[in-house]
C-alpha cells in the first residue's frame, strides 16, 4: 500500500474554509459537551449530596422538586442537540458545500 495522500484530500485539508469548519465544529462540540456534563453531573451531584432538596414537595401535591429538575435535564439535552443540528444544517453545510465546490477537479 502506498502512503501517498490523495490529491483531493490534501487540497481539501489545506483549504482555509476546511480549517474554519473544523475549528468551529470542534469548538461548538466541546462547548456543548462541557455544558451537558455540567448539567448531568450537577443533577447526579444533587441526587448524591442533597436528597432533601430534591424531595421537597411542590405545593400541596405529591410531586417533588426533583421531577421538574430531571425534566429540565432532558429538555436541556434536546435543546442543545437541536442547536447543534441547526448549526450543522446551516453554517456547517454551507462551508462544506463551498469546500467541495473549490476542491472539485
Amino acid at each position: 500500500m502506498s502512503d501517498a495522500i490523495d490529491p483531493m484530500v490534501a487540497k481539501t485539508e489545506a483549504h482555509p474554509k476546511y480549517q474554519e469548519l473544523k475549528r468551529k465544529r470542534n469548538g461548538l462540540g466541546w462547548l456543548l459537551t462541557v455544558m451537558m456534563l455540567f448539567v448531568y453531573y450537577g443533577f447526579i451531584g444533587l441526587i448524591a449530596f442533597d436528597k432533601e432538596f430534591l424531595a421537597k414537595p411542590i405545593g400541596a401535591g405529591v410531586t417533588s422538586l426533583g421531577i421538574p429538575i430531571a425534566f429540565g435535564v432532558i429538555v436541556f439535552t434536546i435543546a442543545i442537540t437541536g442547536l447543534y443540528v441547526r448549526r450543522a444544517n446551516g453554517e456547517y453545510d454551507r462551508l462544506t458545500a463551498d469546500i467541495l465546490k473549490d476542491a472539485a477537479p
